[in-house]
């Protein structure tokens, strides 16, 4: 039958794959910033495409729905050891693969979210991290009237937990979520404790070792930059704006 056909073909594709992945000895070629901030957009496509019933996608089509050009995109996923095949394009399921194979999400990785204030208690409760292979094992805040409560079904802890928590748990990414006046402190106890990488959502730059790896989310920066947009755009046109049309 065609469809089982196209099932073996894939499990081969797949075990071929696992095999590599497993049998090479080389290391794996860097990835550059820019691609690797791509891959996650391709990834959430890919999964669209495939709850859509989707098989095979070209370059052109990841290229338009991405964003991006065409090129880029081949270049991005050469990074990949893929380079698809010439007037069918990409696999959908196998190239899904080989993107979480490169992202490290071929197993969950547990986090632990520092900080229960309004913000960490949001984290906490997004279900979003979970399904993409981050489950919160654990919140911790050093507010003891904080402690022994439940945010999304996770129990707050005591800052002194965080090292025993980290060990048992084979924790190595941590979410900072504090206030930015006991951010730098709750890096520091971070560190100590054995995390790795810090997603800092805190309102300031963060210092750590140069083998600790940080990505920084600042939410407000983000809406000065969309406001600085949008203060050009009314200013060009006036008549666009309600505010400035009724003070004038």
């Amino acid at each position: 039958m065609p469809h089982e056909s196209s099932c073996s073909r894939l499990r081969e594709k797949l075990h071929k794959g696992v095999a590599y992945s497993l049998m090479t000895d080389s290391p794996r070629r860097r990835i550059p910033e820019a691609t690797l901030s791509r891959l996650p957009i391709y990834l959430r496509i890919l999964g669209e495409l495939s709850d859509e019933g989707t098989t095979q996608l070209s370059s052109d089509q990841m290229a338009a729905l991405a964003g991006v050009n065409a090129a880029k995109v081949r270049k991005d996923l050469s990074y990949l050891g893929t380079y698809g095949t010439r007037g069918v394009g990409y696999d959908v399921a196998f190239l899904t693969y080989q993107i979480q194979r490169e992202l490290g999400l071929t197993h969950e990785w547990p986090i632990v979210v520092v900080g229960a204030g309004n913000l960490g208690q949001a984290l906490s409760g997004y279900g979003g991290f979970t399904s993409r292979g981050y489950p919160v094992v654990a919140m911790f805040d050093s507010d003891l009237s904080k402690v022994d409560t439940v945010v999304g079904g996770v129990r707050v802890r005591a800052i002194d937990d965080l090292p025993a928590v980290v060990q048992s748990m084979n924790v190595s990414i941590g979410v900072l979520a504090t206030p930015g006046a006991a951010a730098q402190e709750a890096a520091d106890l971070m560190v100590r404790a054995g995390i790795t990488s810090i997603l800092n959502f805190a309102p300031v730059v963060i210092a750590t070792p140069r083998a600790v790896r940080v990505r920084k989310v600042d939410l407000a920066s983000e809406l000065q930059i969309l406001s600085y947009y949008e203060d050009r755009r009314q200013s060009a046109n006036p008549s666009a704006d309600p505010a400035r049309t009724a003070s004038a």
